[in-house]
This record gives C-alpha cells, sequence and structure tokens, in this order.
C-alpha cells in the first residue's frame, strides 16, 4: 500500500538527471555569449593592431606614454621615441593604442 522510498526515488529516472543539469548549461551558453567571446575578440583585434604595428606610428603604451616607434625589432619589441633624443624599448604587447597611423610607402 505504502512506496518504500526506494521506488520513490526510483520514480525520477534519467530525465530528471537531465534536467537538473539544463539550467547549468544554460549559464554557461550566457557567460559564453557574454563574456568569453567579447574577450577572445579583442585580443584577436589587439594581436592584429600589434602586428600591424609600423615605423612612423604614433602609440599610447599601457603606461600611458605617448610616442612614435621608430624602429620595429624582431623579438616582439619596438624602440619608441616619446621625446626628441629619448627613446625606449617596449614590448609590442604593452602597446593599447595606435593613435596616427602612417601610410607604407610606395615601392
Amino acid at each position: 500500500m505504502f512506496a518504500t522510498p526506494a521506488y520513490a526515488q526510483a520514480a525520477g529516472g534519467a530525465g530528471s538527471a537531465f534536467a537538473s543539469f539544463v539550467p547549468l548549461i544554460l549559464i554557461f551558453a550566457i557567460m559564453y555569449f557574454l563574456l568569453i567571446r567579447p574577450q577572445q575578440k579583442k585580443v584577436k583585434e589587439h594581436q592584429k593592431m600589434v602586428e600591424a604595428l609600423r615605423r612612423g606610428d604614433q602609440v599610447v603604451t599601457a603606461g600611458g606614454l605617448v610616442g612614435k616607434v621608430t624602429k620595429v625589432l624582431d623579438a616582439g619589441e619596438a624602440e619608441v621615441e616619446l621625446a626628441e633624443g629619448v627613446k625606449v624599448r617596449v614590448v609590442k604587447s604593452t602597446i593599447a593604442q595606435v593613435r596616427s597611423k602612417t601610410e607604407p610607402a610606395e615601392a
């Protein structure tokens, strides 16, 4: 007449186990589209900007220094002139913004 707890627990089946994971899956999907995907897009754009860096570009570093690129080095670095006669080597990935681009020279 009375159902034992073992029978009552078995009545849920596999369907309720999947249903308990649905909110977790939805939360991950929302986090992906609102946080992870835009961040990956921003990183790709920054890498493309750094790769296109060339001599004569006016840049802003992550530290807030504004200067002109005088030389792009192979080791992931660039030489930036901050003032007349003041040149520093910076890691290219620390360049936050390119203010003005120079046009490539005609070949």
